[in-house]
């Protein structure tokens, strides 16, 4: 049995949402996003960083969202999200893949810091301006792409589960712009997916 280590308001939420795009039986640990649970002795046996989400199939332990989401279309897909490597979206999927966590996410981790994360009198508005400025320049790509697509490749794949979810949290922290036509209709379509209610519903 596939067993998901998780907090909400994370990535383990992608896990989450796979996990119901596909129909897939798992177990769940649900945990709190705080010390007290993350670092706690139990999860460090997990993930020595007390990070989530940790995946367990068969007695090994998965860390890394992306990694994790790779490794379940390779081998728990039950019938798809990813191209073959011999169909020619397969170089996008994987850029788009990638994009996630290489131009998206390292911006975002940075405004939540200096937005939630850190008490009022440590955020530094100099780091969050630029932060929410790689951001916006970050999202930029996916108006062009998304302009005459549905989802990244066309068809939905593990691409917007990686992708899509950075851009709906980007939405919610207030960085994705309304002149952004083609990304908030994407976002809207995500939004709309039953799978996602199903991830997004776990506290």
């Amino acid at each position: 049995m596939l067993t998901l280590h998780f907090a909400p308001n994370s990535r383990a939420v992608r896990v989450a949402w796979l996990f119901a795009e596909l129909d897939l039986p798992y177990e769940l640990n649900a945990m709190r996003f705080h010390p007290e649970d993350l670092k706690s002795d139990a999860h460090r046996q997990r993930h020595p960083l007390g990070r989530i989400p940790v995946l367990e199939d068969n007695g090994q332990q998965i860390w890394e969202s992306g990694a994790i989401v790779d490794y379940i279309l390779e081998c728990h897909k039950n019938g798809g999200l990813k191209p073959a490597s011999s169909h020619p979206s397969f170089g996008k999927y994987l850029q788009w893949f990638h994009y996630c966590e290489g131009m998206v996410m390292p911006s975002m981790n940075t405004i939540v810091v200096h937005t939630l994360l850190l008490p009022p009198d440590r955020r530094d508005p100099v780091v969050l301006g630029q932060a929410q400025k790689l951001l916006s320049r970050a999202l930029l790509p996916l108006e062009e792409v998304l302009s005459d697509k549905e989802y990244l490749i066309g068809d939905f794949s593990g691409a917007d589960i990686m992708l899509g979810h950075a851009c709906i949290m980007s939405r919610r922290l207030g960085c994705v712009s309304d002149g952004l036509v083609a990304l908030n209709a994407y976002i809207d379509r995500l939004e709309t997916r039953p799978a996602w209610h199903v991830a997004d519903a776990i506290k």
